[in-house]
């Protein structure tokens, strides 16, 4: 009989609903339970294209006598991370700080008044591994809270008032944040970096484009070179190896090795989306074909795979997959993205299977020599081993010739691949990270020059805007018709920024009413007015035991990253000092940690740099503006902000924000730009030679 979590929508839960475990959605009805039945509860956090929750439920959810212990003695708990970011980073931050490190899924045990006091990640069943065995660890507590009940009730509470303590972000006594904060950052980067493959430390290889994002607009402000460098090799390496999906488009999670050849298969929609727009920063920077290419093939990879039939963009793809059709219960790592020889001569032919053989690695046995689980034993995963000029030369052909012939065979594979069985889907839309997509998409219409892109990030945002939205206030997730669960910081940072980028693409009026609109909801829920800075969760939320400050950007940006940028950048358009004076004080809140340990929050000082160095404020008048945007999307220019006069119902407002525009002109009714630096403008220009000498 399916347990409670058949009635939820969250897919990760959903795969739950069969255990044997009489699992609870977190929710009153099991508080309630643990107080009034006096039971721990224990709470396990994953989400649903997660390959260890995936082992950890085979081995142990699935298991009668496991489940008859849990039951019998706790009150489980199952929660999507992804649905509730703010409940995972509560109880996270006590795992890290007591086993030193963190993932999942994540195992936590928890008083009746949910105080955590024992917490880890992954347990085998039984013993092995050096790692305790979840079975004996279930039977140890169980018999502690018998036998040992105040000490544990005691320690919850010391706990929690310790992770009150770590969580309190206050601003410094005195301010005094200057460029030293950035050189330092840098160094600290370029310490890490690894010259020859490029990435950040050894293995395992995390893309983190927020320190793309740093490093670009460090080299922008004070022209390092080597801050430039450090991204463009990190990219084109990455783009070579094998956690890029050399067929379909769009990366992989992360390498388990240091030069991003053995992927974790898992394919995450913020990653398509921070990493098409690292790509293109970089093609703005350099022109390099190659650089735009990567970010049309993420582009590609999302609209086919990844895209609701009303616009919405999933979550994820998980990294295991069917092997064999014919016994779909048994799964491996990457199934469906290896290739034996034989199935890609079956494909391909001859001589089309040795020149892409060469081209992407295939060799007769398999390519990956270190393969401890065997998951990989005959199989090749596909990378760019040699340029498409040494294929040609090893063959003795053109280079035009060898690059249709790899155009061919990838359309080929591509359409074979599609007969597989496809990874699961998580389906779920977020709004946070829809935010991050459009934002993408709407950079890609501007500097590829492609309609479609604009079409995806405006059928994206109206999906939200109609579906994720209840009045003035967002919510995070859509599935199966349900939207449900109030929106957090990054719901409104993220998809606020992605309206402004959207704006800047179309000039839609209603896309930067949105924007502000949501800026000042999101000021309203989640503001400390008084220390600064921005909470994760609104207040009022009786079941969070701590209300926290978001800072780190890691895998996504940080919500007060996000949001600080998006004040930073509606006040240069509106001249609004409340929205300027809010940013000011975030990086006032995280000023410590921005000098202590600005590694960490890359984005966030990036958001500074925008305000740091002079935004520049481009009014168009007149005339068609398509030119000049994509002039100026063909450029990085990282610190601006743009805004068409004579769109529908735009003037007057505009006007009414900035004096300065309401006898702003086109000249003889050709487009027109001023370019405006603290509100004081350039002549204007008609040309797109003389705006392109603006920007620089």
């Amino acid at each position: 009989m399916p347990n409670r979590l058949a009635r939820e929508k969250s897919p990760y839960l959903l795969q739950h609903a069969g255990n044997p475990v009489d699992w609870y959605p977190w929710a009153e009805e099991a508080f309630e339970k643990a107080r009034s039945e006096d039971k721990p509860i224990f709470l396990s956090i994953g989400y649903s294209t997660c390959h260890w929750c995936h082992v950890m439920e085979r081995e142990s959810f699935e298991s009668d006598e496991i489940a008859a212990i849990l039951n019998r003695h706790f009150v489980p708990i199952k929660i999507d991370r992804e649905e509730r970011p703010d409940v995972d980073r509560i109880y996270m931050m006590f795992v890290q700080a007591t086993t030193g490190s963190g993932g999942w899924p994540m195992s936590v045990w928890l008083t009746p008044d949910l105080r955590p006091f024992f917490g880890g990640t992954y347990f085998p069943p039984d013993n092995r591994y050096g790692r305790p065995g979840f079975r004996a660890i279930l039977e140890h507590i169980a018999q502690s809270w018998s036998s040992d009940r105040a000490r544990i009730a005691e320690s919850g509470r010391e706990i929690t008032a310790q992770l009150e303590q770590h969580a309190a972000v206050r601003p410094a006594a005195s301010h005094w944040l200057d460029d030293t904060i950035l050189e330092s950052a840098f160094q600290i980067f370029r310490r890490g970096f690894d010259s020859r493959l490029g990435g950040f430390g050894g293995a395992p290889k995390f893309p983190r484009p927020v320190v793309h994002n740093f490093l670009l607009r460090e080299w922008a402000r004070t022209g390092n070179r080597e801050a430039l460098d450090m991204v463009l090799l990190t990219l084109r390496e990455m783009a070579r190896g094998g956690m890029y999906d050399q067929i379909g488009g769009g990366f992989h999670r992360y390498s388990v090795d240091e030069r991003w050849f053995v992927p974790h298969f898992e394919k995450m929609l913020y990653d398509q989306a921070q990493l098409a727009s690292s790509y293109l920063e970089a093609f703005q920077i350099t022109g390099e074909e190659t650089f735009a290419a990567v970010a049309r093939d993420i582009f590609e990879y999302v609209l086919r795979d990844m895209t609701h039939p009303e616009g919405g963009f999933y979550s994820a793809e998980d990294a295991d997959s069917v092997i064999d059709p014919a016994d779909p219960h048994k799964k491996g790592e990457g199934a469906f993205y290896i290739w034996t020889q034989a199935e890609l001569e079956s494909v391909l032919g001859h001589p089309a299977v040795e020149w892409f053989g060469y081209r992407y690695g295939v060799e007769p046995d398999g390519n990956v020599r270190q393969d401890p689980h065997e998951e990989f034993t005959g199989r090749n995963i596909l990378y760019q081993a040699h340029t498409i000029e040494e294929t040609a030369q090893r063959f003795s052909a053109g280079a035009d010739e060898v690059r249709a012939a790899m155009a061919s065979a990838q359309a080929k594979l591509l359409e074979a691949r599609a007969l597989r069985v496809r990874p699961h889907l998580d389906d779920k839309i977020l709004t946070s990270w829809n935010g991050l997509m459009i934002s993408a998409f709407a950079m890609g219409a501007r500097s590829l020059g492609e309609p479609r892109y604009e079409q995806a990030a405006r059928r994206a945002a109206d999906f939200v805007l109609e579906r994720l939205r209840e009045g003035d206030m967002l919510l995070r997730r859509f599935r199966d018709g349900e939207a449900a669960v109030n929106g957090f910081l990054d719901d409104y940072a993220f998809f606020g920024n992605a309206l402004v980028d959207l704006y800047e693409t179309c000039f839609e009026w209603r896309y930067l009413e949105a924007a502000l609109g949501l800026a000042d909801r999101m000021r309203d829920r989640f503001e400390d007015r008084q220390a600064g800075g921005f909470f994760s969760s609104a207040e009022g939320a009786v079941d969070l035991i701590v209300r926290m400050k978001e800072d780190y950007d890691g895998a996504e940006p940080s919500g007060n990253s996000m949001a600080a940028l998006l004040l930073a950048r509606l006040a240069v358009m509106t001249d609004r000092d409340d929205l300027r004076q809010s940013a000011a004080r975030t990086f006032e809140a995280f000023e410590s940690r921005m000098r202590a340990a600005p590694v960490g929050v890359p984005q966030m000082l990036a958001a500074w740099m925008f305000t740091r160095v002079k935004p520049k404020l481009i009014l168009l008048a007149g005339g068609d503006p398509r030119p000049m945007i994509e002039t100026l999307g063909r450029r990085f220019v990282p610190n601006r902000a743009v805004m068409w006069l004579d769109a529908p119902a735009a003037r007057d407002r505009i006007a009414a924000w900035l004096p300065v525009a309401a006898n702003m002109r086109a000249d003889d009714g050709r487009a027109t730009a001023y370019v405006c630096e603290n509100y004081t403008c350039q002549l204007p220009v008609t040309d797109v030679s003389q705006f392109a000498e603006l920007l620089k």
